[in-house]
């Protein structure tokens, strides 16, 4: 995978370093292909994460939301080797996995769900009263009015 250097940005930006900080570490990871996963905007300040986790019981599952970060844990309690299950051919890859996702600022976990073979992570975007934009009401004189002092 190609460096990138972003020093240049580092000099001519400000109050960006998070940016920078976050593309410097993702260029460092590698993707992960296991499990496979969709994310989805299913509405205005709504996403979903969908995960594919064929042979995963609920209780084989952990979700953990810390700051802005979503991991997704998976692992299948040992097995005693059962001698009568005899596979010819073993495709579905039932190993431990564990997915991080950045989100972003007021970003939280509404909802999870497992439904057939496939883990839904509900994904909401709160922003608070303070962030939100608001109209702004202007305040300018009275209009003043000529009344006619005119004596009939």
């Amino acid at each position: 995978m190609a460096a990138y250097d972003f020093s240049p940005f580092y000099r001519s930006t400000v109050g960006f370093d998070r940016v920078f900080n976050r593309l410097d570490s993702l260029i460092g990871q590698e993707a992960k292909s296991y499990p496979p996963y969709n994310i989805e905007k299913v509405g205005q300040d709504a996403y979903r994460i969908s995960i594919a986790v064929a042979g995963f019981a609920e209780g084989d599952i952990a979700i953990e939301s810390k700051e802005n970060n979503l991991v997704v844990r998976g692992a299948k309690a040992p097995e005693t080797e059962d001698k009568s299950r005899e596979f010819l051919h073993r495709g579905i890859a039932e190993r431990a996995f564990e997915l991080r996702f950045q989100l972003a600022d007021y970003v939280e976990v509404a909802g999870a769900n497992l439904e057939n073979g496939l883990l839904h992570i509900e994904l909401k975007r709160e922003l608070p009263e303070s962030k939100k934009a608001r109209q702004i009401p202007i305040n300018g004189a009275a209009p003043k009015t000529i009344e006619d002092k005119t004596v009939n």
